[in-house]
């Protein structure tokens, strides 16, 4: 786990998560003012009636009808009839993004870049309230754009106070509060913990933040492993890293997956459309030159049942002829008795570290379409967390 920071000054070391307000939307907004104060959903191109795209993210305008980041775009046209529909548009994103993280960093502090629309700070102050009160007002002032600032003592509890001050506000969730605040919470409000580990958890009659914080670490050792089980009880408890660094970070994972307009009714047009992925995956990985140690296939079926397997090779390889054999070995595992609506391909790096959880050769089935919303084509790279990153819905 990651230790605090060494002191420079008397002042107590904070973290503050920043998190911009339905950002991809905002952007939106922010260049067609006209659209302010109306319902916007932003997905695909933009076309409600298009198959088989999804919303990117909604105003909160949208949002009260119901509309929800990866639902499918002719769901919330159904949900908000009246809302305007946008194209994704990545690179407006991205220089919005580079303008609010250059705005943080005038502040002097560390700046550890989560995403397009988050980052941590970390900083020594005795008025963090002020400093998340400037930082909001920069950032509006200079981008025209609104955040949420989260106040805590770790990473885990600022990135959790952040929720409770959506929007454009600010919390602080610390020790002395911790327990009044999140005692009573289901164990999925907690960063990390997503809906498959709540039901194992809750299997084990560990339903609340206060019933985890409890929990036998011997019995979570047994259960999950011995490094998850132990982490599972800290993040009950609202412990973790504090440190904040503004070095890059590197990708632990690369990965790409599609969704098709028309499922694949055949064997051999899933093997050519795997192939195809992986080839593009290893092409990637060859020029990064960093060797891979585990290749997993993701599997969705018509029926929207999902599924991904794994295994880890016999060696660290860069060789591309290797990953897309394993892939397909892989696949080869898979019951393929209904046609295919999504296929993936992740390639894991050599040098992770915990408290990631290890990959099993079988990760565990995914059968909730609410868990595993379908995505358009992307290539997509996993950063290692300081502590795993979960955020259902953007801004």
């Amino acid at each position: 786990m990651t230790s605090d920071p060494p002191a420079e000054t008397d002042a107590p070391w904070w973290v503050l998560h920043v998190d911009l307000d339905q950002f991809l939307a905002a952007v939106e907004i922010r260049r067609r003012p006209e659209l302010r104060g109306r319902p916007v959903v932003v997905g695909g191109s933009g076309d409600p009636t298009e198959r088989r795209k999804v919303v990117q993210t909604a105003s909160y305008e949208a949002r009260a009808y119901g509309v929800r980041s990866g639902m499918p775009l002719r769901t919330a046209a159904r949900l908000c009839p009246d809302a305007v529909f946008l194209p994704s548009d990545p690179a407006a994103y991205e220089a919005a993004s580079e303008e609010v993280m250059a705005t943080l960093r005038i502040f002097g502090v560390e700046v550890e870049v989560w995403g397009w629309d988050e980052a941590f700070l970390g900083v020594r102050t005795d008025d963090p309230d002020r400093l998340a009160a400037d930082v909001r007002r920069a950032v509006t002032e200079r981008t025209g754009l609104s955040c949420s600032v989260g106040i805590g003592d770790t990473k885990l509890r600022a990135k959790l106070a952040t929720g409770f001050a959506k929007p454009a506000g600010t919390y602080q969730l610390t020790r002395p509060n911790w327990v009044e605040v999140m005692a009573d919470r289901p164990t999925e409000a907690l960063w990390g913990i997503g809906r498959k580990t709540a039901r194992r958890l809750g299997r084990l009659g560990v339903h609340t933040v206060a019933d985890l914080a409890a929990a036998d670490p011997a019995m979570l050792a047994d259960r999950f492993g011995p490094t998850i089980g132990p982490w599972l009880r800290q993040l009950g408890r609202g412990l973790g890293g504090s440190a904040v660094s503004s070095a890059p970070r590197l990708p632990r994972s690369r990965s790409r997956e599609t969704t098709y307009p028309h499922d694949l009714a055949t064997r051999s047009d899933v093997d050519g459309r795997l192939t195809a992925l992986a080839r593009e995956l290893a092409a990637e990985v060859a020029a990064g030159g960093r060797p891979v140690v585990r290749v997993a296939v993701k599997v969705r079926t018509a029926s929207f049942y999902t599924r991904i397997k794994a295994r880890t090779l016999p060696a660290p390889s860069i060789d591309g002829g290797e990953i897309v054999a394993a892939a397909l070995e892989v696949l080869d595992r898979f019951e393929l008795d209904r046609p295919v609506r999504l296929l993936g391909v992740r390639v894991d790096f050599a040098e992770q570290a915990p408290p990631a959880p290890p990959a099993q050769p079988d990760e565990p089935d995914q059968p909730d379409q609410a868990d595993q919303p379908d995505q358009p084509s992307q290539s997509a790279d996993s950063v290692e967390p300081a502590e795993p990153a979960q955020k259902a819905e953007p801004g």
